[in-house]
Formats: C-alpha cells, sequence, structure tokens
C-alpha cells in the first residue's frame, strides 16, 4: 500500500445477525488460537540461520580471521543476548572491559541473558556535568578517527552466571538451521532462535560503560581499538578508572507511527477491559494520518480557552518526502486529518475483539460438559446435594460468560459498523508541527512536535489527562516493579479504577536527582507509559543523557536525548514502532517526556528508548499557545462550549 493510500474495510449487511451464527464463532475461535500461537511462537524457526554451524572449511566458532581485535562469531552475536526481545541483543563490534565471556559450546547450552541497569546518580561523571564533557570528548575523538557514531551511551549490563554443571532442562533446545552459509556480514541476527536463560546463579554487574553505537559493517574491530586508546588516554588525564568502553551495531530511528464520539473509559474488571483504550478517551490513542500509513500514539489534552487540543510528535503524521517547513493551518485549504487507527492498525483491533471473543467460547465448552455431567447426577440424585450446589454454580458461571461474550459482540457490531470507513475516524487535524530539529538550543535536544486540534464532539466522555494501565499488569506486579523496597512507603497507589491521573511536570533537575532507591538502596527513577504497540511497560530513567547522531545524504543530525532502559526484572523491550508520541510518566502521574525513538538494528524493540524532556515541549506549546493549560476546572462545562 502506498503512503497515500488508505482503505475502508466492508461491512456485512446483516452484521448484527451474523455474529450470533456458528460460523461467526468458529471465526473468533481461529482468530484466538491464531493470536494464542502467535503470542508464544519465539521465533520463525523456518528461516532460522544458525550460528553454530558454517559450511567454510577450517573455521571454527572461535576463529579471528584477519582482524586480532574481533570478537569471535559467538561472541559477536551472543555477547548482548538478553537486551532485546526472545533472548537477542545487538552485535557486538568490539570491547574494552573487565569481564570474561565464556561461549557456550552449543545451543543446547545455557547462555547468560543481560540486562541494562542504570550507572548509580552518585556516579563521578554525574558532578559538575563531567559526563557531558566525557561524552562530547567522545564524540570528538569518534570523528577525527572518522568513525561514525549513532548514539553514546552510559549504561551498565546485569546477568546471571550460570551454576557449575548447570544442565538445561530437556526438550528446551533452540531450533537451528543447517543452511548457514558461513558468511558472518550476511548473517541476520534478527534471525537467530532464542535463548536459554541461566535460570539460576550468581549476579554480576559490569563496570560503567561508555557504550558506542555504529551503523551495521561501519567498524572494524581494529579501528575501534585504536580509538579506543584515545578515549583511555583522555579518561587516564581525568584520573578515571573502572570505565569500559563497548561498541555495538545499531540505528537510532524514530518509531514509525501508525461520526461517533470515543467511548468513555471502563474499570478494572469491567468485560471491555481489554480491548476499550484504542477508541476511549484515555491517553495513548492509535493515530494515523489520514493520508499517511504510519502508525504512532497520540499524547497529552490540553484546551487554549474554548479549544481542545493534543500533542504528539511531527513524524507520526508527516511523511518524510513531504519536507520539513514548519506547518501552520490557517483556516483555509485542505486539513491535514488526524485519524483514529490506519486501516491496517483498524483491521487488527477488529481481529483482536474476535480473538477476544474465541477465548471466551473455549471457556464456555467446559463449563457446557461439566453441566450436562452434573444434570445428569441430579436426575438419578447421585451424591446430592453437592452435584446440585455444583451445577448451580457451573450454571451462573455460563451465564456469566455468555452476557460477557454478547457484550464483546456488541461492541464489535458497534466499532465495526460505526468506524470502518477511514472518514468516520477522523478526530481532528493539525493545527501547528514546528519543523524537526536536533541539538535545539538551549538543551540540545530532540524537537519533533505536533499540536493536533481535536473535534470536541467526539471527546464528549473526556475526563482529562489520565492514563489508563491496561489489563497487562495485576496491581500487585505493577507495584513490585514500581516500587520493590519494603522498609520503605510506596508513593505509588495502584488506581481503584486502573486509570492513573496527570498532575504537573518533573524537570529535568528533579529527573537527574530521584527521590526513591531501588533493592540496593541506589536512586533510581522509574518511568511508565502506555504506547500503541506495547501497552503499558515500565522502565528506568538514567539521569546521563545520550548522544544521538542520525546520518542523511544531506548531512549529520545530532541531538542530546532522555535515555530510558527496560526494567531491569522485566524481557520485554520498553517501547517498539507506533510507539513514538507516547505521554512517559513518573509514578506518581507526572509528565516526564515524550517518546520519540530509540535504538535498534532490527525490529524487535528499543534497547534504549530515547525521548524529550516534557518540561522542553510544553515551553514550545506555551510559546505558540501562550493560554494552554493541560487541566480543567470544569470538564462538562468546557465540553458544552462551542470551539472558537
Amino acid at each position: 500500500m502506498s503512503n497515500t493510500e488508505e482503505v475502508d474495510l466492508p461491512v456485512e449487511e446483516n452484521l448484527e445477525d451474523y455474529v450470533n451464527t456458528a460460523r461467526f464463532d468458529q471465526e473468533c475461535s481461529a482468530k484466538a488460537h491464531l493470536h494464542a500461537s502467535s503470542s508464544d511462537e519465539s521465533s520463525d524457526s523456518s528461516d532460522n540461520e544458525s550460528i553454530w554451524s558454517s559450511s567454510t572449511s577450517g573455521l571454527t566458532a572461535t576463529t579471528v580471521e584477519s582482524d586480532p581485535y574481533k570478537p569471535s562469531r559467538i561472541e559477536a552475536h551472543l555477547y548482548y543476548a538478553g537486551l532485546r526481545p526472545k533472548g537477542r541483543g545487538p552485535k557486538l563490534v568490539y570491547r574494552d572491559s573487565s569481564d570474561v565471556y565464556e561461549e557456550p559450546s552449543g545451543p543446547e547450552e545455557y547462555k547468560r541473558l543481560m540486562r541494562l541497569v542504570a550507572v548509580p546518580d552518585d556516579h563521578e561523571f554525574g558532578k559538575d556535568g563531567l559526563w557531558d564533557r566525557v561524552r562530547d570528548k567522545v564524540v570528538e575523538l569518534l570523528d577525527a578517527k572518522n568513525i561514525e557514531p549513532t548514539c553514546v551511551d552510559f549504561i551498565r549490563f546485569t546477568w546471571l552466571n550460570k551454576k557449575k554443571d548447570q544442565e538445561i532442562e530437556e526438550g528446551a533446545e533452540e531450533d537451528e538451521d543447517d543452511n548457514d552459509n558461513g558468511d558472518e556480514e550476511d548473517l541476520d541476527y534478527d534471525t537467530i532462535a532464542p535463548i536459554m536463560p541461566v535460570e539460576d546463579g550468581d549476579r554480576y554487574t559490569t563496570n560503567p560503560t561508555i557504550w558506542v553505537g555504529v551503523a551495521p559493517g561501519a567498524l572494524t574491530a581494529t579501528a575501534a581499538f585504536d580509538v579506543t586508546k584515545d578515549i583511555r588516554a583522555f579518561l587516564d588525564g581525568l584520573n578515571v578508572t573502572k570505565i569500559d568502553i563497548a561498541y555495538r551495531e545499531t540505528v537510532p530511528k524514530s518509531s514509525p507511527g501508525h461520526g461517533s464520539a470515543l467511548f468513555p473509559t471502563v474499570e478494572d474488571g469491567e468485560p471491555l477491559k481489554e480491548v476499550i483504550d484504542n477508541v476511549s478517551v484515555a491517553l495513548s490513542l492509535p493515530i494515523s494520518g489520514l493520508k499517511t500509513t504510519m502508525q504512532g500514539t497520540m499524547g497529552p489534552y490540553f484546551h487554549a480557552g474554548n479549544r481542545l487540543f493534543a500533542v504528539t510528535v511531527r513524524h507520526n503524521l508527516f511523511r518524510p518526502e513531504a519536507g520539513n517547513a514548519e506547518y501552520r493551518y490557517h483556516g483555509s485549504g485542505p486539513k491535514k486529518d488526524v485519524v483514529l487507527m490506519g486501516s491496517p492498525a483498524f483491521t487488527n483491533y477488529l481481529v483482536s475483539i474476535q480473538a477476544h471473543i474465541g477465548m471466551l467460547l473455549e471457556t464456555v465448552k467446559p463449563i457446557e460438559r461439566n453441566i450436562n455431567t452434573l444434570t445428569i447426577r441430579v436426575r438419578n440424585r447421585i451424591n446430592l446435594p453437592e452435584s446440585q450446589t455444583r451445577l448451580d454454580e457451573n450454571v451462573a458461571e455460563l451465564e456469566k460468560i455468555r452476557a460477557k461474550i454478547d457484550v464483546f459482540k456488541d461492541f464489535y457490531v458497534n466499532i465495526k459498523k460505526g468506524w470502518s470507513n477511514i472518514k468516520q475516524r477522523v478526530i481532528g487535524y493539525v493545527v501547528w508541527a514546528p519543523p524537526i530539529g536536533v541539538g535545539v538550543a538551549p538543551h540540545q535536544y530532540t524537537r519533533d512536535l505536533c499540536v493536533v486540534e481535536l473535534y470536541k464532539d467526539r471527546f464528549m466522555h473526556l475526563i482529562g489527562n489520565v492514563l489508563s494501565l491496561g489489563p497487562e499488569y495485576t496491581p500487585f506486579k505493577l507495584k513490585g516493579l514500581l516500587h520493590e523496597r519494603d522498609n520503605v512507603p510506596s508513593g505509588f497507589k495502584y488506581p481503584e479504577d486502573g486509570l492513573l491521573r496527570l498532575q504537573g511536570i518533573l524537570t529535568a533537575e528533579q529527573v537527574k536527582n530521584p527521590d526513591t532507591k531501588n533493592l540496593q538502596g541506589d536512586p533510581v527513577r522509574r518511568v511508565l507509559k502506555r504506547g500503541f504497540t506495547t501497552n503499558t511497560t515500565v522502565g528506568t530513567v538514567t539521569r546521563f543523557m545520550s548522544f544521538v547522531r542520525k546520518y542523511f545524504p544531506t548531512g549529520n543530525l545530532e541531538s542530546i536525548e532522555l535515555p530510558i532502559i527496560p526494567h531491569e526484572n522485566e524481557t520485554s523491550t520498553f517501547s517498539k514502532g507506533g510507539d513514538s508520541g507516547s505521554t512517559i510518566v513518573s509514578p506518581l502521574g507526572e509528565f516526564v517526556s515524550l517518546l520519540t525513538g530509540g535504538t535498534n538494528k532490527g525490529t524487535d524493540g528499543s534497547d534504549i528508548t530515547y525521548s524529550t524532556m516534557f518540561e522542553w515541549v510544553w515551553e514550545l506549546v506555551l510559546a505558540e499557545f501562550p493560554d494552554a493549560n493541560l487541566y480543567w476546572d470544569d470538564i462538562p462545562a468546557f465540553l458544552a462550549t462551542a470551539a472558537v
């Protein structure tokens, strides 16, 4: 599909009758099975290339070839295993670090899986802007050697070292493929099979690491070794020790983006909680341009006078070839319409509703069998009154599930009939978008911002800036991720309705100086977001700002980014493509930053997510809309007043 082509989904004339047929139920069950299998599937093993075999004669897994500083094939592809989903990680180019890497002998042996952790705030680099000086000097030294970095981060790594004689569980081996041609440069690391984790062992945490990203194939290990000597000399001049330096292949990129009134929010435990967020007034609506197919996420609402607006990132709604001039809508000419879900996202949304119906239908079958069995027992007066009690319980449970199925089917009909036409999903239009900029003074940050005016009649259920915590985490699990210490009261209180009210904006200084600690007693700033692709995720802000450089034929673009790493106790990524524009908030509901992109060579999600401080974003909004306000004194009165 081209960037300018959107399609409307056909709607059956007898849709209300069709959803109550056995054929529709069978279709839902099939989608439920497909959804479950795709969720459980850890890799496409039929296309896997194996790093364990090689058709090149005379080479072993540890052959170093002509580059004496080049890591072995195994270490290059498995050293950072675990930093991305499915046990994967970026490719190692070269490292100057103290830990010894023990190569697994084959796919049947355990590998240690890495996690990213923040450098402690009290590290000497956090004093008097020292990290900023070091980071800038590293970039200068790399440029002097004609090495083109894509990013420079300051981070630590941790993993569990396996205990002696640890064996893998039977049946858990990885898939292999004997079709590897032995050419390392042709190997697609994103197709390597999942990696079995070390389940028990001794925790190891590396020294703080200057972690340099480079484009795939752009740097040799010898060149990395050479520039590392210069970096070491600079650090020695600062009397800085116990710092590791490493290089990996990664590319920072902007996460590609992807009527009736929107639905009101629903509380935890209500039937539609699993599917309502895509079409409710809670934050993180999935959006697309009417004439683009990029999918993204809409950020917070604000009002100026009687008009309702929302913030997102520009690259969600403007095609790259459309230019980068400042855009303002002056009331004449065609509008840049913004829609709720582009065509692919809407189609997938309908499928997800059917999958939920299918899963409910599957739960009906064993209950119906129980009812048949218990009915016979009661009729034959077997084990009364227990059989009667159990029969009544099963009948009540069946009625509850069937009522929930009816709710989902009515919702499916409502969505398909009322929203399948792309123009039925138009919720507003772009009114202002400054040009995308990087290295913007005075903070040298990324300016990727777009303001959308929303049609108020589509937001009649608005309740302000609230973030749905979604169904992905139980309250207990989410509280455990956001606050791990039992000896100190948690500031995070899980809201009874599952909706986190947002209030306040953290400054850059506050972000750098968190007032909470992790289990080890180190200061830590946990954050969470809800995005179109990855839903609710929890991450950790590191106070050490990252350097990012993007390369284009017309020149390079550099910026300083607020980095967010995945929570060390979670195996999933903090963000993926489609999450751009998400509002990143503190556990107390304070605005922290606006998600703009991340680093990743492949498609599994970002190793490190990049964002712009919301404090700086809001300064731009206020300059354009001086009476902008993120909060409402009287929402019903505001919604009842026509926009001017």
